[in-house]
């Protein structure tokens, strides 16, 4: 990584990442994805200017893309693709720190968002083109999507924005939440059930609902989704490091639970998500034998644990390349394209022992653990 003009609040460099998963898998046709994807943004206008271009383009949201579905339909990888590019433009002005950017402008802005994903013909947002970018995706999403598809993604996105909506209010309010509504809470802005539709689609997998909104499944999810979060926490750190209040991550939650700086904070939020990456691999085997037995689905179902493994490890690829957090705007004017930070894995989790975290929020989810 190129040394930037400050210093990362978290020391030099990143932890190890204990992911005992398949790694570096890419989508066969992602240089394709990527150029056709970039194509529809510039087709729309949706970056106003060059330097904003770039920032855009240093999402990599299409490396993301390809990651996390390494294989299935290119048709579906590609709009999951361009949708992951027009989020990441939301995000961003999420993220901000604006004074225009506050808790009543971000729940007005998500209420519009999902009405306009589940009516196009709605007509609650502005003119402009976010909104012809959206209206296009929408389209396309309801012509590939089957109902049910398309109701899991409008939940997954309502997932996003309210996990968004939540962390801007903690923010607004000056106030640091508690660990144990964190966890609960912070992870939804994540948005992985948002996500995870699109694996499903682009493979033409179609659980029955009883499986996939089944307890421990719906379990296993929350915790890709927890692991996913936590990692991006760490590698997105230093993208939002200037803003004051402190932004509302596991790192800050933890630095101001426990009365200690960031980098003392960091080894803490490793050892939670190394925890909960334990009990991800442990239920995911436990469902992978049920599978195995022809129990709830059999090959889809397999397909499907697979595909959340492919979300956490993908993740990890993913944002160790990304410009944008590896050099990230509030150092540098422009984004340095080969940036990385030579991310390094680890063989075994930092925290010893498979027993739940004193945190209500987590501690059911080993119950499921043994069936």
């Amino acid at each position: 990584m190129t040394a930037p003009p400050r210093p990362s609040l978290l020391g030099t460099g990143l932890p190890p990442f204990y992911c005992p998963l398949p790694r570096d898998l890419v989508h066969p046709e992602a240089k394709e994805v990527e150029s056709r994807a970039v194509e529809w943004l510039d087709a729309f206008g949706l970056y106003p200017d060059p330097v904003e271009r770039a920032w855009g383009l240093a999402t990599h949201s299409a490396d993301f893309s390809c990651r996390i579905i390494p294989d299935g339909d290119v048709e579906a990888v590609l709009l999951f693709t361009r949708w992951n590019y027009w989020a990441n433009a939301v995000d961003d002005w999420q993220d901000s720190g604006s004074d225009e950017v506050g808790t009543a402008a971000v729940v007005e802005h998500g209420v519009r968002l999902l009405r306009t994903i589940e009516d196009p013909e709605a007509s609650v947002l502005p003119d402009g083109p976010m909104t012809r970018a959206l209206l296009d995706l929408v389209n396309r999403t309801h012509a590939m999507l089957t109902p049910y598809e398309l109701r899991r993604f409008v939940e997954g996105t309502r997932d996003w924005l309210l996990g968004a909506a939540w962390r801007a209010a903690r923010a607004e309010a000056g106030s640091m939440p508690g660990l144990n509504d964190f966890v609960a809470m912070g992870p939804l802005a994540n948005g992985t059930r948002f996500s995870l539709t699109w694996s499903d689609v682009a493979r033409g997998d179609r659980l029955p609902a009883d499986v996939l909104c089944s307890p421990a499944l719906t379990v296993l999810t929350d915790a890709a989704g927890f692991v996913v979060s936590a990692d991006n926490d760490l590698f997105s750190y230093d993208k939002d490091d200037h803003l004051e209040p402190r932004e509302v991550n596991l790192v800050n939650v933890l630095a101001h639970q426990e009365g200690c700086s960031p980098a003392e904070a960091v080894p803490l939020a490793v050892a939670l998500r190394d925890r909960v990456m334990v009990l991800f691999t442990g239920l995911r085997a436990r469902l992978e034998d049920g599978a195995d037995g022809g129990e709830h689905g059999g090959v889809e179902l397999r397909r499907h644990l697979a595909a959340l493994g492919h979300y956490v490890a993908g993740s990890i690829a993913w944002q160790n390349r990304a410009p944008r957090y590896a050099s990230p705007r509030n150092r540098f004017e422009l984004p340095v394209p080969e940036a990385e930070f030579m991310v390094r894995y680890a063989e075994e989790p930092s925290a010893a022992g498979t027993e739940p975290p004193d945190l209500p929020a987590l501690a059911a989810w080993w119950r499921h653990l043994h069936g």
